[in-house]
């Protein structure tokens, strides 16, 4: 079982004078303790289920930069990226250009984006859900071809790039991962099926629901002609040190793993403070490592 590290919240004491240390301490700290991967949300505005609106949020790709010049060895993407918010051929470019600097560390999250609050806010225009989704399947063909040796055009309902050029190429092979986060069991499990290199679950749905969705992407696996067990099945999790026990932990990691899964995304609660960070690291991480 691997173990990752969400950073979802920015809202620290100090202000935004303290953003920038705290956060390198976090992830200094993340990666030296063997955390698989580091993770931000890709918001502008804090999500409805973390703060009000107006709370400290950076912008996720920046963020990412500033993580991977303080990290060596764990991975690190957005958990996920909003396809509304970026062309996808600067977003494929934009996470190539992380997978060079980062000596191939890097991940494409990528969803159909839902927060329409923050679009309405900052101008972006949010389509209707089916044309969110025809935008993601559309985006995840391009990076697929971006990521080819084919660089030429791509038409599609929605984008049309004359050139699909796209160096340097990126280090990971054969291409940086791509998780596609959401469960829905008609449009999202199919493209974690049909494009994806793993899956990502609310931990919060619950083991039942969890087994259930595992059961539906595998059989549209099925229908694919997909192997299920190439893709990584993640779940994400808040972890409050303060209520749950590193043992109690541990053992809610071995029923998802009983279940199926993989990989947990950790959010920890406290984490600016570090000691939540080390406990996790410490007690819970080598632990993991043997499920």
């Amino acid at each position: 079982m691997k173990i990752g590290l969400q950073i979802p919240n920015f809202t620290w004491d100090g202000g935004p004078r303290e953003i920038a240390p705290t956060l390198a301490r976090i992830v200094r700290t993340a990666d030296g303790l063997g955390f698989d991967s580091i993770w931000v949300m890709d918001h502008c505005f804090q999500i409805p289920y973390l703060g009000p609106a107006e709370n400290e949020m950076l912008e996720g790709y920046t963020t990412l930069g500033f993580i991977a010049a303080n990290t060596t060895r764990a991975s690190i993407g957005t958990m996920v990226t909003g396809v509304t918010y970026r062309h996808p051929g600067v977003l494929i470019k934009q996470v190539t250009t992380l997978d060079v600097l980062t000596g191939g560390r890097t991940w494409l999250g990528i969803g159909a984006a839902w927060f329409e609050r923050e679009h309405d806010g900052l101008g972006v225009p949010f389509p209707p859900v089916h044309e969110r989704f025809e935008r993601l399947e559309e985006t995840l063909q391009i990076a697929h071809q971006m990521w080819s040796d084919d660089n030429g055009p791509f038409e599609g309902k929605h984008y049309r790039l004359a050139e699909t050029i796209c160096v340097p190429r990126p280090l990971s092979r054969p291409h940086p991962r791509i998780m596609i986060g959401g469960v829905g069991e008609k449009k999202t499990l199919r493209l974690v099926a049909r494009y994806a290199d793993a899956s990502n679950i609310f931990g919060a749905a619950g083991r039942e629901q969890i087994r259930h969705k595992l059961k539906v992407l595998r059989a549209h696996c099925e229908a694919e002609g997909r192997n299920y067990d190439d893709i990584e099945k993640t779940v994400i999790q808040t972890f409050d040190l303060q209520r749950t026990s590193p043992d109690e932990s541990v053992d809610l990691l071995g029923q998802y793993a009983d279940d199926g899964i993989q990989g947990v995304i950790a959010i920890i609660v406290g984490v600016e403070r570090i000691s939540p960070l080390e406990t996790i690291g410490t007690e819970v991480i080598p632990r993991a490592a043997r499920l």
